[in-house]
């Protein structure tokens, strides 16, 4: 398959897209010591015989900053429920009710928040590490057509740049989210 300059961008700019939809995910799973739904959506739970994300079985909602109220579609769902937030090892104790699972969110303590902070800064070099990857991809294969004379050595040049601008406003976008969370996970 042969691509043009168009082409060549437009991938590039949809796999980078993409790059920073996965981290801005991976953060919504760390915990900052507020209430977020994010944190057990993906929970896996044991339900009539299949794994299934809790997301699936229950609706999940934060009503206050420190609570997560989980309504499993089915009340006999509760124990394995509980059962799969205890085996996620996300340091929550889930307290149910009958009706409904709670989860109080503890307070994190500093140690945890550095951890946290790690984490956050591994998953965003993670994230710049892919999208200069795909940067690379797509001059390698600007770099093939210009040798194949597809294009010329000035349109490839030219492309360069293009492709290097969008790296560089998918790092700042990965490097302005990373210190979002940071400043949210420092936030006593």
């Amino acid at each position: 398959m042969i691509m043009d300059i168009d082409e060549v961008l437009l991938d590039a700019e949809e796999r980078m897209d993409k790059s920073v939809r996965v981290f801005n995910e991976q953060l919504s799973k760390v915990r900052t010591g507020k209430a977020s739904t994010g944190i057990v959506e993906d929970v896996m739970v044991n339900l009539y015989g299949t794994e299934m994300p809790l997301k699936q079985a229950a609706n999940i909602m934060a009503p206050e900053t420190r609570l997560i109220v989980i309504q499993p579609y089915d009340k006999n769902a509760i124990p394995a429920i509980e059962k799969g937030i205890m085996q996620a090892n996300l340091g929550l104790n889930p307290v149910n009710d009958g009706t409904v699972v709670r989860i109080a969110i503890p307070q994190l303590t500093e140690e945890r928040r550095k951890e946290m902070v790690k984490v956050v800064h591994n998953y965003a070099e993670e994230s710049r590490t892919a999208v200069r990857q795909i940067r690379r991809d797509a001059n390698d294969t600007l770099k093939k057509l210009q040798k194949d004379s597809e294009i010329t050595e000035d349109e490839m040049h030219r492309t360069f740049d293009e492709v290097q601008k969008l790296t560089d406003d998918h790092v700042a976008q990965i490097d302005k989210r990373m210190e979002e969370k940071e400043a949210e996970i420092l936030e006593i």
